[in-house]
């Protein structure tokens, strides 16, 4: 399977790497509007870089990988589509509800595997965690909560064009409390500024708690912190009729050391990068299945929907200062 690459930042060479570690693929183009990144990661690959009208018009190329700035992804979904591509996209699918909805409705006319790119579904310690919540291990899941906190802020000049921390950084987050809960009914966020006050002088928010109260009167939490001085912290919980699952970090090294003094371990590995390579590229294969042998899509374009809607009713319930209840007319299902 012949793919094309589009984006050659910093998660674009992520899944550079991902492609190429899966053999029943073949990174052959990258395009990036910052022509010298795109030939950097050209000739680190030994492949070609080339324009995004080229790589349309390649009847050679079988797929492409988005991973470019998020306002650039519903514009190329829409061209790898007319061009008869099979699409693997990074989320979100845009920053605007509406514009998600149109593409979901262009992908339903699609014909090829279109997949969304949430790696956190693919992690082993929580894909291990859902099967043991869905086997009944600990009778009826009744609190699930997520806990995400990132080493330390990112440039306000990329806050500024992110989104926001919902739509940035929670949506993962969302997309999990999705895929171990299902969609909730409400939606209830709280925020504010502590880690820097240049992102709150940009309109975001640095420290964020969500609730999300399902049907069923189950509930889940979503924390997140754009700083944590000890690493990347990245949890879930579920706790249980009949007990509790936890799925804990990813430490840099498993060597505990005990003295009179007390019992230390290794800090969580320090970001994104070391904690879900792996994730990274099972993803990947998950997509090439669909390619090749047509799997169901794991991450399909209506579960980046739902993790949009999602971040959207925070937003919306941040600036209201009340709950937002989740209709079936915002997620389209």
């Amino acid at each position: 399977m012949k793919v094309a690459l589009f984006g050659a930042g910093r998660i674009g060479k992520v899944h550079a790497h991902s492609i190429k570690m899966d053999p029943r693929a073949e990174l052959i183009a990258v395009a990036d509007v910052m022509s010298d990144a795109a030939e950097a990661l050209a000739q680190e690959h030994e492949i070609a870089a080339r324009s995004a009208d080229d790589v349309f018009a390649d009847d050679d190329i079988d797929a492409i990988l988005i991973a470019t700035s998020t306002n650039t992804h519903a514009d190329l979904i829409e061209a790898g589509v007319a061009a008869g591509k099979a699409i693997f996209c990074e989320k979100p699918i845009d920053l605007s509800l509406a514009r998600a909805h149109q593409v979901r409705t262009i992908a339903a006319r699609h014909d090829k595997p279109m997949m969304m790119g949430f790696n956190r579904r693919f992690d082993p310690n929580f894909v291990a965690l859902k099967a043991k919540l869905e086997a009944g291990e600990i009778g009826r899941g009744e609190l699930l909560s997520v806990t995400s906190y990132d080493p330390g802020p990112p440039p306000v000049s990329y806050i500024e064009v992110s989104g926001g921390l919902f739509r940035d950084m929670m949506i993962h987050d969302f997309d999990m409390c999705a895929f171990l809960f299902g969609m909730p009914q409400s939606v209830m966020a709280h925020g504010t500024c502590l880690v820097d006050p240049a992102i709150g002088a940009v309109g975001d928010i640095d420290t964020g708690v969500v609730v999300l109260t399902y049907e069923d009167g189950r509930l889940a939490t979503i924390r997140n912190s754009r700083r944590a001085a000890y690493g990347y912290d990245q949890r879930v919980e579920v706790l249980g009729s009949d007990g509790a699952l936890a799925a804990e970090n990813a430490l840099e090294n498993t060597v505990v050391t005990a003295t009179a003094e007390g019992v230390v371990s290794a800090k969580p590995v320090h970001f994104f990068l070391e904690r879900y390579m792996r994730a990274f590229q099972i993803e990947w294969s998950a997509f090439v299945d669909a390619c090749v042998n047509g799997t169901p899509i794991p991450a399909t374009i209506q579960d980046g929907v739902n993790a949009l809607v999602l971040a959207e009713a925070a937003n919306q319930s941040l600036a209201e200062g009340q709950p937002v209840r989740i209709t079936t007319e915002l997620t389209g299902g």
